[in-house]
């Protein structure tokens, strides 16, 4: 696996948000994700990348260095004419708003007829579903699509690139990424602050986006076959961790505040603050409706631990060093009031 291609590598980027700005999971737009990659494709100087979008570019959206093409996701034989000589196909399609995951089912088929050798689905986060089931449905009906098409011999190779939490998250409001805006969850380092579930043990991985971008660039270089479980693992810790962490270097307690999980399970969700979801992505109308029960999905899913992630890539690429959370913490808040 650590051995590199030696002939450029045409790399297609699929960066479709449809119709729908409200985002899925974490909140942060897949296209945010996908400029992340695209910018560390574009360092190594090895990829012709070309991006798919189902809109013509506007001014701000042309990317330096980079093809865009428009597509029709519903028209097969038009996705299978930009497909052809793509050796690696990315997808930042937005599950929550691809109805019937007809865009990506399409896109895959059309993958396998123009020829292409390696497909990454809409996944770039979490392990598992548990907690954010009305968003991450369609990754499942995704995944068991890939394992239908290769059943009787194997015709797309693909790996699901899963790196938990953005550490980059923990800075909020201060951004510490080019393209990724900070959002704030259920660890408030700026106000000292935290909720997690009352008597429960959970666990959550946390990968800067830069971090998870290096590795998708290095993985696109590898030869060999690509695990189909493709966790990228940055800091696995629990919430008791965090806020450790936070309490050390901020320099005071932290307020923590403890909900049961059996009523975040129904929604019953009434703690004194919640995150808030500032974010480009969203309305305010959209961010008030959805802070609820996107902190209900975290908590619940921090103790099904959905956003723990496995270290496939760590181990494919023992040379990688990964950014370490505290002193990402140190390195942010050190002199912040």
């Amino acid at each position: 696996m650590g051995v590199l291609w030696h002939h450029r590598i045409r790399t297609l980027v699929c960066r479709e948000n449809f119709h729908s700005r409200v985002p899925e999971g974490s909140k942060q737009t897949e296209e945010e994700v996908a400029r992340e990659v695209i910018d560390a494709l574009q360092v190594t100087g090895k990829h012709d990348i070309t991006i798919l979008s189902r809109k013509d570019a506007t001014p701000g959206q042309i990317i330096e260095g980079t093809t865009w093409v428009k597509v029709n996701y519903r028209d097969r034989s038009s996705l299978v004419q930009a497909l052809q000589g793509i050796h690696t196909l990315l997808s930042f399609i937005l599950v929550l708003s691809d109805e019937g995951n007809v865009a990506q089912k399409n896109l895959i088929d059309a993958a396998i007829e123009a020829g292409v050798e390696r497909y990454a689905p809409s996944e770039w986060g979490s392990s598992g579903i548990t907690g954010f089931e009305p968003w991450f449905a369609g990754k499942i009906s995704i995944r068991e699509y890939l394992k239908e098409v290769n059943k009787r011999k194997k015709v797309l190779e693909y790996t699901l690139f899963q790196p938990g939490l953005f550490l980059n998250d923990l800075a909020a409001p201060y951004k510490t990424a080019k393209h990724l805006a900070p959002l704030e969850i259920q660890f408030n380092f700026e106000h000292r602050r935290a909720i997690i579930v009352d008597g429960a043990e959970d666990a959550m991985t946390f990968t800067t986006v830069q971090d998870m971008a290096r590795v998708v660039a290095r993985a696109i270089e590898c030869e060999g076959e690509w695990p189909v479980v493709a966790g990228i693992c940055g800091n696995t810790v629990s919430s008791a961790q965090v806020i450790a962490l936070g309490e050390e270097i901020r320099g005071k307690s932290f307020d923590v505040e403890r909900l049961n999980l059996e009523d975040l399970r129904v929604g019953e969700v009434k703690p004194s603050w919640e995150p808030q979801l500032r974010h480009p992505a969203l309305t305010e109308e959209q961010a008030a409706l959805l802070s609820k029960p996107f902190l209900a999905a975290l908590l619940v899913a921090n103790v099904a631990h959905t956003w723990a992630v496995s270290d496939e890539w760590n181990r494919l690429l023992p040379d990688v060093q990964f950014v370490d959370i505290k002193q990402f913490l140190s390195d942010v808040w050190a002199g912040k009031p």
